[in-house]
């Protein structure tokens, strides 16, 4: 099982040292396990698919020097199809989440997605139902399970996620299932169970005293 570690923050100069930080969870892999591992998820709101007030601005992500690192970004925005280009013309994307409740046009996201060679994945609220992802099964490989309401970070995991994980387990078999929110040490080896394959994490990370050994609890789930 893969861990994420993901920035929310609320300003450009706290994500940048939440980054650094993270890439240092990093640093003592081979290339192999890196190319493998190395990856970052940035949550992206735009005060109306989620009101939280969080950065997300794909020219300051410029700014940033991130060597063999991935990036991907999580749009809990209402307007997917809108901003999409913008973050993947950025070259440090290569993994765009979209919502189900906002996205309009599936085969624009994809398309853009494979221009920029990136890898698009579906996700979905906790309020929605998993069974609503069926229709996508042949389009995307990934798809994302959200634990909490979108956009906020430390909100307590919603149970019922489980359930949903083992649903689209198996429905859709060959599925990669991203859980985001709430994850933490004490869940984590229950989402493992249930079938998750890649856990993110923001607050268990970064609120902790040590993150890296965060990160690693999660790891070793």
């Amino acid at each position: 099982m893969q861990i994420i570690p993901a920035i929310n923050a609320p300003d450009f100069e706290t994500a940048e040292e939440q980054i650094k930080t993270a890439a240092e969870f990093f640093s003592d892999l081979p290339s192999g396990a890196l190319a493998k591992e190395g990856w970052i998820h940035i949550d992206v709101t735009d005060g109306i698919f989620s009101p939280a007030q969080i950065w997300g601005n794909p020219e300051e992500l410029k700014k940033l020097e991130i060597e063999n690192l991935k990036l991907e970004i999580h749009l809990m925005v209402s307007n997917p199809e809108g901003v999409i280009d913008s973050w993947l013309r950025t070259k440090m994307v290569k993994r765009v989440i979209i919502h189900l409740e906002a996205m309009t046009d599936s085969v624009y996201i994809l398309e853009k997605c494979r221009k920029y060679g990136a890898e698009a994945m579906l996700a979905i609220n906790p309020g929605t139902e998993a069974e609503r992802l069926l229709a996508h099964k042949d389009d995307f490989k990934y798809f994302q399970l959200l634990g909490v309401k979108p956009g906020w970070a430390g909100q307590k995991f919603n149970e019922k996620i489980l359930d949903k994980i083992r649903f689209i387990k198996r429905n859709i078999p060959n599925a990669i299932i991203e859980i985001d929110g709430g994850v933490n040490g004490d869940n984590a080896k229950d989402l493992k169970e249930a079938g998750a394959d890649i856990l993110v994490s923001a607050s268990y990370i970064f609120k902790n005293k040590d993150p890296k050994k965060a990160y690693e609890t999660l790891k070793n789930a």
